[in-house]
This record gives C-alpha cells, sequence and structure tokens, in this order.
C-alpha cells in the first residue's frame, strides 16, 4: 500500500465532484434555454438536463474491502464514466407570445428542475467537503508520521 494511496483516492474524488458541480452550474444556468441544439429538420431543442456518472477507479467496492482486510490494499479512488442526458420529456409552457411557440401556442421548455438541481448541489457540496477533511486527516496523519523519527 502506498503511503500516498489515502491522499489519491480523495482527490479523485475531489476532481469528480467538481465535474458535477460543474455540470449542475451547467443546467442552473441553461433552465430557461429554448434552443440549444438544432434538429435534423432545422428546427430547436430545448436544453436537456444532464447527469454525471461515477464508477469505482480500478476494481469493484467488494474486491477493495477483500483487498483492505489483507496486506496488499491499495486505494483507487473514484471516476467519472459519463455525462448523460437526462430523457426525461420537456416541460410544455403557454406563451403564445414566445418566439419558439408552436401554432397551439406551446414552448417546449428545458427538463431541469432548479430545486432538484440545488439539492443535487448541496449534496455535491457535502461530499466536496467529506473528501476535502478525509485528505486533511491524511495528511495531518503523514505528518504525525514524520515527527516520530524525530
Amino acid at each position: 500500500m502506498s503511503i500516498f494511496s489515502s491522499v489519491n483516492a480523495s482527490a479523485s474524488a475531489l476532481t469528480a465532484q467538481r465535474l458535477r458541480m460543474d455540470v449542475i452550474s451547467s443546467n442552473l444556468a441553461n433552465a430557461e434555454t429554448t434552443r440549444a441544439v438544432q434538429n435534423e429538420n432545422g428546427g430547436w431543442e430545448p436544453y436537456r438536463r444532464k447527469t454525471v456518472t461515477f464508477e469505482p477507479n480500478g476494481q469493484s467496492f467488494q474486491t477493495n474491502l477483500h483487498n483492505a482486510m489483507g496486506s496488499n490494499s491499495e486505494a483507487h479512488g473514484v471516476k467519472v464514466t459519463d455525462i448523460k442526458e437526462d430523457p426525461s420529456p420537456s416541460k410544455m409552457v403557454y406563451n403564445p407570445n414566445h418566439p419558439d411557440a408552436n401554432q397551439d401556442g406551446y414552448v417546449a421548455m428545458p427538463n431541469v428542475d432548479p430545486l432538484k438541481e440545488m439539492v443535487d448541489l448541496m449534496s455535491t457540496t457535502r461530499s466536496y467537503e467529506a473528501n476535502v477533511t478525509a485528505m486533511n486527516a491524511s495528511k495531518s496523519m503523514l505528518m504525525k508520521s514524520l515527527e516520530i523519527g524525530k
């Protein structure tokens, strides 16, 4: 086991959570964007909410647990595997004066729910803070181990 494996695991989680925060910020910024992508017919489609998918970097949790119980434990961290578009349908809002309104006066709005995004952002922030705390604890333990040799 490397002396810096816990720091590396926390660093990978910090990087992944930072990307998740960026995606959530993009979702919130585009919550009213009705012209995000041009389709094959030349018409415009609204912005679609994006989500981030994480996976263990290296092995499964069970394999890591068994390795940690033995002598060959190595922390691998987490990685982002995909940024997917949410397949849920767009919200139809009645606004006949909008330039993107259809013949019935409805506008296809993005499938972004600001409340859901804020909850995700709070969760991401808490995860980020927990990883900073874990990294600081690892750093403190490494510093104390250096003091033992004095």
